[in-house]
């Protein structure tokens, strides 16, 4: 299957410093009923760096259990000990994920052919699909063109999830994109502008607020009518800078607690809650 459309990398509710699944299991539902395309559990919106492992896998099965194989799940399993992620993926297998989404290796910035060397042993690891994560300015490294290339060759290196920030390097792979492969913008700004050059979707943290706009626009465009996207998109589009104005996802929730989505707003250390000021802009785009 083709990844492509509005894919969620959902948060992770807490209350009381724990993991809140009630919460969690109603955004689940309240995203599958919207059409969201599917679920990316324990990312970086999912502040998976405070996630501990056995919270992990608890969440990870939960995920399943909730989904109930409506959507396909694609679980963020990442890091920058090429062995330790090999051995999670046994983990993450025995709960049937469809696959991972794998960021490019952090802190001990390797140059284009450990980045090659790290994800084909992932590969080579597993059956499951892998979306590639590019995001340089949480790496600092950033994954090459070039090593895109390579690396789609690999029999289960199927996407890429791009955030690596440079508008032509995005273009340039888009217009020349690796045989049977998907590019998914995670620059949410850049949504529209990358699907009209005829990337595949996005994953999108902002697309937890006004989901069905996201969805119409991606529909819209796909049909080829790219006006009327438009007209969409500046309906939307000045959200999105709000939502990324202090760490995400911490005005993510303070909108979905808001809104009655989840119970508390809570985020865990070093994040902390939103300033008065944010508080104050994001109530003019919370709907209620």
């Amino acid at each position: 299957m083709k990844i492509e459309g509005i894919w969620l990398p959902i948060i992770t509710p807490f209350k009381n410093n724990e993991v809140d699944y009630e919460s969690y299991k109603r955004l689940i539902d309240y995203y599958i009923d919207k059409g969201i395309s599917g679920l990316i559990p324990l990312g970086t919106t999912g502040e998976s760096p405070t996630i501990s492992e056995e919270e992990y896998e608890i969440i990870l099965g939960k995920t399943m259990e909730y989904a109930k194989n409506r959507v396909p799940v694609y679980v963020g399993l990442g890091g920058n000990n090429t062995s330790k992620v090999v051995k999670q993926i046994k983990l993450v297998e025995k709960h049937k994920v469809d696959g991972i989404l794998s960021v490019c290796p952090y802190y001990n910035r390797p140059d284009q052919k450990g980045i090659y060397q790290h994800f084909k042993s992932i590969s080579e690891a597993t059956d499951l699909n892998i979306i590639i994560y590019n995001i340089p300015y949480r790496t600092g490294r950033n994954i090459e063109n070039s090593t895109i290339h390579k690396l789609a060759e690999l029999k289960n290196i199927v996407a890429l999830k791009d955030s690596c920030g440079d508008i032509k390097q995005s273009m340039e792979l888009i217009l020349n994109p690796p045989k049977d492969f998907s590019i998914l913008t995670g620059e949410d700004i850049l949504f529209y502008s990358t699907m009209t050059l005829g990337a595949q979707g996005g994953i999108l943290a902002s697309a937890h607020l006004r989901t069905e706009k996201f969805i119409e626009i991606y529909k819209k465009i796909k049909a080829n009518d790219h006006n009327s996207a438009l007209t969409i998109w500046y309906e939307i589009y000045k959200m999105i800078p709000l939502l990324f104005e202090e760490p995400n996802p911490t005005p993510i929730k303070y909108c979905l607690h808001r809104l009655g989505l989840i119970s508390s707003a809570e985020a865990r250390l070093p994040l902390t809650e939103i300033s008065n000021t944010l508080e104050n802009k994001l109530n003019t785009i919370i709907k209620t």
